[in-house]
């Protein structure tokens, strides 16, 4: 199939793992990185939202540093917020772009689109995951379906359809042919409860273009996504992780984040190897009106240049930005403070997504 051909089309008889298109590591080199601006109480009250907007700023012109921000905006009148929001934090405006795509919340790692490469034909795809707000939660989300359509015509890209439900922060590449996800969230009956493991483990070798499928169990308290990866296991190279790691046998978080490293512990790679660790401290609890937040360092966004770390007030802060430092030498490490962000339950890694280059 001539995919030049088929631009803006979409196409759900087209696999792209059997079209050699992968999902490369965040570390490839990225295109952009996509945001989706916060319009509405979905995740921040009025009043939450004003007091997150200083780091997601902050957040924004760490990213445009080394790359373009590509930024969901629900209308003009946001757009122009947002302009005057950056302008007046003096962020360089001709490294970001606003585009007029409606959105229902701000987690674009989740609603925006999978992009895929093929290193052979120098070509990129989307892949068109549906999207039910984890489970349907959080309804509507009628607009952040949407989105990776809505991009793929921006991007004069084509895009497939697989048909079923999936997350960006529920799965975590090695750019190598293994992705790391959780039953918790991808198996349950909340997104697809027609697919058994072995169908959805299919869905993700045919459609990331991966070869095999790690498991963990469970994600950590206070995560309204059913145990996303992104806030637990993350690779920062193709046969490396980082585990966040609770060393508080009283934390409730204890149980469930040793299961997970016992379980990266017994798992090899495609070509047998055994995963090296290292232990990510998790930071001290963050709780807010009684409601324990899901506060990760593992929950970082890589940039071209940098790694964005959320940070939260506490003297671990600086041992995971240490730590972090150690496992990309040739990247600047940002740590951001995301106490008002996690509010709305999630961070960096969860409002973003990268849009990878095609190298040469």
């Amino acid at each position: 199939m001539n995919i030049q051909s088929q631009h803006h089309l979409p196409n759900t008889h087209f696999v792209p793992a059997q079209n050699g298109f992968y999902f490369p590591a965040e570390w490839h080199p990225h295109v952009a990185t996509w945001l989706s601006w916060p319009h509405t109480e979905a995740s921040w009250s009025n009043e939450r939202q004003e007091l997150m907007f200083p780091a997601y700023i902050e957040f924004i012109r760490a990213i445009s540093e080394s790359e373009h921000v590509c930024i969901n905006a629900h209308n003009e009148t946001v757009i122009q917020t947002a302009k005057m929001r950056l302008l007046v934090a003096g962020v360089d405006l001709s490294k970001v772009t606003l585009l007029p795509n409606p959105t229902n919340d701000s987690w674009c790692r989740d609603h925006g689109p999978a992009f895929l490469i093929n290193p052979v034909s120098k070509e990129k795809i989307i892949v068109n995951w549906e999207y039910n707000a984890w489970g349907n939660k959080y309804p509507p989300y009628d607009r952040d379906q949407l989105i990776p359509v809505e991009i793929a015509h921006y991007r004069k890209l084509q895009y497939v359809n697989p048909g079923i439900v999936m997350e960006g922060g529920s799965v975590e590449f090695n750019g190598k042919g293994t992705v790391l996800t959780s039953r918790a969230c991808l198996l349950n009956q909340n997104r697809n409860a027609h697919l058994t493991q072995a169908q959805i483990e299919h869905y993700l070798c045919e459609y990331y273009g991966v070869q095999q499928v790690l498991w963990v169990e469970e994600g950590i308290v206070g995560d309204d996504t059913d145990g996303h990866i992104d806030d637990t296991v993350r690779f920062v190279n193709e046969d490396t992780v980082v585990v966040a790691t609770e060393n508080n046998p009283n934390d409730e978080n204890y149980p469930f984040l040793q299961e997970i490293h016992e379980a990266v512990k017994a798992m090899r790679l495609v070509n047998g190897k055994q995963l090296n660790i290292i232990e990510l401290p998790m930071p001290d609890p963050v709780i807010s009106e009684g409601q324990r937040l899901p506060a990760s360092y593992a929950n970082f966004y890589i940039t071209n240049g940098s790694v964005i770390v959320p940070t939260f007030r506490c003297a671990k802060d600086q041992t995971a930005i240490d730590l972090l430092e150690r496992c990309f030498p040739t990247r600047k490490v940002v740590g951001i403070d995301a106490t008002e962000i996690v509010w709305g339950l999630g961070t960096f890694h969860c409002l973003s997504q990268q849009e990878p280059a095609i190298e040469e």
